[in-house]
């Protein structure tokens, strides 16, 4: 029977940037709202600067990106945060909390002989850090290898990233594995199914498919609990 793997992606599939908007509020002395803002433009600058990255051909590390696109956020937003904020912010990275239903998905994956991956464009670093701080028993105890796009210098969702993914955990066709991306992201589903993969998306908003980027490219299921997802796979 060929092995079957889960790679999750992990900033806003796992992870909720909430704790990042709350320490945003905390220096900004601004109402949460405000805070709201300041923390969607960061994201969107974000994901903006990597495939802005791809496009050139150039590669900094997504710390470096993550730190930019803030500083970019906040000359955006007319807002100021001093260095020591900045940095005060970004560690809140490093303390991202699971959103509500993750705890449940991994309690279910360890029950089954499905091998679960982090797939992420954070360093390993970062993602290491992450699962380490989340309050959650599940990503405490499951264990977990994490796959970075960092050592092939790319960000989701060049092609190169989900080559990189099939080899590091073995799952190319030839290798008989079958790897499952779970995202909440509509760019890194695309993605991974235009490069073969099987894919599910995590709505949480139940707002359904609507990314034309590749017409007729979606995903191989849609959920809006990500414990669905562990139903799907089996």
């Amino acid at each position: 029977m060929a092995e079957v793997i889960v790679a999750f992606d992990i900033y806003g599939t796992l992870l909720s940037f909430e704790s990042a908007t709350h320490e945003l509020s905390q220096h900004l002395q601004a109402d949460a709202e405000r805070a709201h803002t300041v923390a969607q433009t960061w994201r969107r600058y974000q994901l903006e600067y990597t495939w802005r990255l791809n496009s050139m051909g150039h590669y900094l590390p997504f710390n470096e990106v993550t730190r930019n696109a803030l500083q970019h956020a906040l000359n955006d937003t007319g807002s100021f945060l001093s260095e020591p904020e900045i940095d005060s912010v970004l560690a809140a990275y490093d303390r991202l909390q699971p959103f509500p239903d993750v705890e449940d998905a991994l309690q279910k994956i360890a029950a089954t002989r499905i091998r679960p991956v982090v797939f992420s464009n954070g360093t390993v670093e970062m993602v290491r850090a992450g699962l380490r701080h989340a309050a959650s028993p599940a990503l405490q105890q499951i264990e977990m290898e994490i796959v970075s796009v960092h050592a092939v210098q790319q960000y989701k969702p060049a092609p190169a990233t989900y080559r990189h993914l099939q080899a590091q955990v073995g799952g190319s066709a030839a290798a008989g594995g079958i790897i499952w991306l779970v995202s909440a992201n509509p760019f890194d589903i695309a993605g991974a199914t235009r490069a073969g993969l099987k894919t599910i998306w995590v709505d949480r908003d139940q707002a359904g498919w609507t990314d034309r980027a590749l017409p007729g490219v979606e995903p191989t299921a849609c959920i809006s609990q990500l414990g669905d997802c562990v139903d799907i796979i089996l």
